[in-house]
């Protein structure tokens, strides 16, 4: 891809720079502008006027008259338009399609309905990147970017909406494939090979294109950091069938794709040395700085590294010789929401800008205690703080009103307010509310994994046994990362085979949601759940270590969840039977629902 003209690129940094410092000067009013804009091109949908809006645009009858809303609220609503209502419910303009968020409801994925104009919007957001970039770390225009990016599955809703993972649908657009000649999105990957539907030539591609220009890329990310993670872990174990196509500039059979291979060849020429360079890295013991032993000219990592990510950062650090991690930007499938200001943070120290032009923004006071969360009588009296008058130290969650139909939802993470820029806060990403195990971009809560136990508890009752207690670990510590469970089981002097405890794990994958089992079937990002059986009296053990660090005896409770290393050594120390999952659990990527609809439908066209 050939480079634009400095000056031209000086110029567009500055204009995106000025974009930056305009919006957040004026947010207040840019704020009343989108809602006013959102209000007036949706008067007439069902929503509004169902609660008293139709005509309306002013912010203080708009708080008085229309409800904070959870995903749950809005579900019958999304469910006429997926099964092919296309009145104008939510919003004025045509949905386009739906966005599948790694949040769940009942199981599933999460439906958000988006615009064609929203793709735009996001462009946007991802045009502001850079320019901030390049103020900390210059020149990133005189290299390439080796980023392992990826489409998801796809499906398509009874009314006949696709319905895919957000970033699916941005590589799919026009704004990723047609993008114009820009050096900052000068990949080491060709599309071709990011739009590659199987999962093993898309990795395969991208890794061995990144490999035959090693010298060229500046800095290395994916979108999330178990991403990266697995692509370091897909180099140990294919580098010498990597190192073979470049030694001999040809391609791996198993690469069958024809625009794949098409697209590879057009980068890849013999290199005998290259390939000998590598092999002799990757022979190595130590693994330790292989980023910047095979890549010595990368910069940075550019990885989300906020929320349950942080637990991947001592990996990064081991194979990246510690360089800079940079996390870029905060977005969801509801909304993109803004940018990092100072790329440079420390990971524990990121905070976002949210640019007031995305979205209309409030927030809801939190207050967690002993890591629970609760929310103050705002609520209840519709009382959310609007954007600009956040107050520092605070923790909101966050609160969406967008173009594309959302109205007052509630996002569901939890922000801090950490400093401002201008008059737009910046805050700190402090949790996803209720989640409590995370590898990837999956979310189980604690009810989620309780009725999933309880479920798979029920196995060991023709053993005479029963679960005492239990709780949760996220183990990282291989590759890909997977659920642990501790589980206290009452028993008969009889053994229970270990075959019993296998068929547990079964039961609790196949009641975990889709997002989890997508992880598991199809994108390989998640292991086999594994249930370790401890010693009687290990939770007993658990509390009299709690206590003794200052809990209260009244009110302690066993952690579904654990994160500490000192618990989990004491965990581990008293495993007596350690079992995984057999075989992977079921998955579709169409929702369990539609699948009935369709049948419905074809019995009745058959009747």
């Amino acid at each position: 891809m050939s480079e634009a003209p400095g000056h031209f690129m000086d110029d567009k940094n500055k204009q995106a720079l000025q974009f930056i410092e305009d919006v957040t000067s004026r947010a207040d009013e840019v704020q009343r502008q989108v809602l006013s804009k959102i209000l007036s091109r949706n008067a007439g949908v069902e929503y509004l006027q169902r609660h008293g809006l139709s005509d309306t645009t002013d912010l203080e009858t708009f708080k008085k008259v229309m409800p904070v809303v959870t995903y749950e609220d809005l579900l019958p609503d999304i469910n006429r338009i997926a099964n092919g209502d296309a009145s104008p419910i939510l919003c004025s303009q045509p949905i386009s399609e739906f966005l599948t968020s790694s949040g769940t409801s009942g199981g599933e994925r999460k439906l958000m309905p988006t615009i064609e104009e929203e793709l735009g919007r996001r462009s946007l957001l991802y045009s502001l990147l850079m320019p901030v970039m390049n103020q900390f770390v210059p020149s990133l225009d005189k290299g390439k970017a080796m980023y392992f990016l990826f489409i998801k599955s796809e499906a398509t809703t009874p009314g006949g909406l696709l319905a895919r993972p957000v970033l699916t649908s941005y590589y799919k657009s026009s704004y990723f494939k047609d993008r114009p000649c820009d050096p900052y999105t000068n990949y080491t990957s060709p599309n071709e090979t990011v739009l590659c539907p199987d999962s093993y030539q898309s990795m395969y591609s991208q890794m061995l294109c990144g490999l035959s220009q090693n010298t060229q890329v500046l800095r290395v990310g994916a979108v999330f950091a178990s991403a990266l993670i697995r692509a370091i872990e897909f180099l140990k174990n294919h580098w010498p069938l990597l190192c073979n196509d470049i030694r001999t500039g040809t391609i791996n059979p198993k690469i069958s794709e024809p625009s794949v291979k098409e697209s590879v060849m057009k980068i890849l020429v013999p290199n005998p040395n290259l390939a000998d360079f590598i092999e002799a890295e990757c022979r190595k013991e130590s693994w330790k700085g292989i980023i910047t032993r095979i890549w010595p000219n990368t910069k940075y990592i550019d990885v989300i590294v906020t929320g349950a990510m942080s637990q991947y950062i001592p990996t990064l650090d081991y194979y990246s010789n510690g360089l800079p991690i940079v996390c870029t930007m905060y977005a969801s499938s509801e909304c993109y929401f803004g940018i990092n200001l100072s790329p440079l943070s420390n990971p524990s120290e990121v905070s976002y800008t949210l640019i007031p032009t995305m979205a209309y923004f409030e927030f809801l006071p939190v207050n967690r205690k002993n890591g629970a969360i609760s929310h103050s009588e705002a609520l209840e009296h519709q009382d959310l703080v609007d954007l600009v008058d956040v107050k520092l130290g605070e923790e909101y969650e966050l609160v969406v009103t967008t173009y594309a139909g959302l109205y007052r939802y509630r996002v569901g993470d939890i922000l801090k307010v950490a400093g401002f820029r201008n008059k737009a806060p910046q805050f700190n990403f402090v949790c996803r509310k209720n989640v409590i195990l995370s590898i990837d971009s999956d979310k189980t809560d604690e009810v989620e994994l309780h009725s999933a136990v309880k479920k798979a508890a029920n196995n060991l009752l023709p053993s005479d046994a029963i679960l005492i207690d239990y709780t949760s670990y996220a183990d990282t510590s291989s590759i890909p990362g997977h659920y642990v469970l501790y589980w206290e089981v009452g028993q008969s002097t009889r053994p229970i085979p270990p075959s019993v405890f296998e068929n547990c794990c079964l039961e609790i994958e196949e009641s975990l949601n889709s997002v989890y089992r997508q992880g598991r079937v199809c994108d390989k990002s998640i292991g086999a759940l594994e249930i370790k059986v401890v010693e009687i009296g290990t939770f007993d053990k658990l509390m009299d270590y709690a206590l003794s660090n200052g809990a209260s005896i009244n009110q302690y409770k066993t952690p579904r969840c654990v994160k500490y290393t000192p618990i989990i050594e004491l965990l581990n120390s008293r495993v007596v039977l350690s079992c995984f999952s057999p075989k992977c659990p079921k998955w579709s990527p169409a929702h369990r629902q539609w699948t009935r609809t369709s049948c419905e439908i074809e019995n009745k066209l058959a009747a």
